[in-house]
């Protein structure tokens, strides 16, 4: 996890530097301070899914290459095997995986989402990004909190959501859970 980190900081910082970006811009579009933004850029903290997507949106740079460094190539279609999909761990509890990397100017981003459960005290980290966001449960039990309603969804229940909200999400009865995610 710390190595796909840190090389998401190297892409920031590439970005940055390639695009002439002023620290203090790119900051206020992640609405972040400055020095919030640039400890991001030295790998040593978790780079959250919606700060990249902030940052893609605002660049034009897709998502997947800020998070997994491959530039997308097809424009008619694009097919992702089962467990084959570019993949990157933000954490010990988060991994995704993408579902449609490699298709030039997506509309939205396809993920496949794993949690892993963490200690009942553990705290939800809550984020928010521009756009709407969908979910499926393809297995577990997840418990999800949209600007402090918290929901609890099973394996088949779906919920389609403003992602400027404040939301966040955690694995329930100690096992993990699987979900697509499609934010938009």
């Amino acid at each position: 996890m710390d190595e796909q980190i840190k090389l998401i900081a190297e892409r920031l910082v590439g970005l940055r530097d390639a695009m002439n970006i002023p620290t203090e811009e790119i900051a206020k579009v992640c609405e972040l301070t400055v020095p919030q933004y640039l400890e991001l850029e030295t790998g040593n903290v978790d780079i959250s899914v919606s700060t990249l997507h902030k940052i893609s949106k605002a660049y034009g740079v897709e998502l997947t290459t800020l998070m997994f460094g491959d530039e997308p190539k097809m424009s008619s279609y694009f097919v992702t095997r089962k467990d084959k999909g570019i993949s990157v761990e933000r954490t010990k509890a988060y991994k995704y995986q993408s579902l449609a990397a490699g298709f030039v100017g997506r509309k939205a981003d396809p993920f496949l989402v794993t949690v892993h459960p963490k200690p009942e005290e553990t705290p939800i980290y809550l984020n928010s990004h521009k756009g709407q966001e969908f979910n499926l449960v393809l297995s577990g039990k997840l418990f999800l909190q949209i600007n402090n309603k918290e929901l609890i969804l099973e394996e088949g229940d779906s919920v389609y959501f403003n992602s400027e909200l404040p939301h966040g999400m955690k694995a329930l009865n100690g096992e993990k859970v699987c979900f697509l995610a499609i934010i938009i």
